[in-house]
């Protein structure tokens, strides 16, 4: 099938990486335009768009979703279907019916808990044992669309986010492929979400860093994992900003 790639951050790559040596092709990559990164505050291209340029695939960096030309420009490429991993933007309408098999979307929780920018930082701040990825078809509300594949993952009394993303970008890629092959073959098995039970995920700030050291030594642990790599949990010394990088529970 053509497919038409949306994606942004590190944890898109292995999907893109499946998705260029699989029999299919990905035809265009549609990422979040460069943008000042670091502390020199740079302007830097997203991981998605390097991988991309290294495979000589056409990239699109929109400012707006429903930018008429960004539109027309997209329809040219004729695609199958179109997927979503760590994107970082809502889709509208116009944009999930391009693709003439709709949109599916890799999301690094066991929906329909933890939708939104955050789910595998909320997850072990939250001291969840185990989370996973979902495939899901895209809707226009946030991760609301019907459940293609699911898988779980436990989660390491010790892992940091940035491990486990590093494992459900794995996970989540091969998923992908798994669900593409059902769709190509007509064996798409779709299931609603219990939305009753959703929780929210929101996107990560620096507030969330601060620690109140009247909590529990857990949370306070699931807190400096869970905000690893960024923000950073962090306390104040002498009226200096201490950022706790790694913690150990002594029972």
């Amino acid at each position: 099938m053509t497919i038409v790639f949306f994606g942004t951050s590190t944890f898109a790559v292995p999907t893109l990486d499946l998705l260029l040596e699989s029999q299919h092709e990905v035809v265009a990559v549609v990422t979040r335009p460069d943008r000042p990164r670091g502390r020199g505050q740079r302007i830097r291209e997203s991981p998605v768009k390097a991988r991309a340029r290294e495979s000589n695939v056409h990239v699109l960096q929109p400012e707006r979703m429903k930018d008429l030309a960004f539109l027309e420009q997209l329809t040219t490429f004729s695609a199958d279907l179109g997927v979503v991993a760590a994107y970082g933007k809502i889709l509208p309408d116009v944009l999930l019916a391009t693709p003439r098999l709709g949109m599916i979307n890799v999301h690094a929780s066991l929906l329909p808990k933890y939708r939104g920018a955050a789910p595998i930082h909320r997850a072990i701040i939250a001291g969840e044992r185990e989370t996973g990825v979902t495939i899901i078809r895209l809707v226009k509300e946030l991760d609301a669309g019907p459940i293609l594949k699911q898988r779980a993952l436990l989660i390491k009394p010790e892992e940091t986010s940035e491990d486990l993303e590093i494992m459900l970008a794995r996970q989540g890629a091969n998923l992908l492929l798994e669900a593409i092959t059902d769709l190509k073959a007509g064996r798409e098995s779709a299931e609603e979400q219990e939305h009753q039970c959703a929780t929210l995920a929101p996107r990560l700030t620096k507030e969330d860093g601060i620690i109140d050291w009247t909590e529990p030594a857990s949370m306070v642990h699931n807190q400096v994992r869970g905000l690893h790599p960024w923000p950073h949990a962090f306390t104040y010394l002498d009226g200096a900003r201490c950022l706790i990088l790694k913690t150990t529970v002594i029972a």
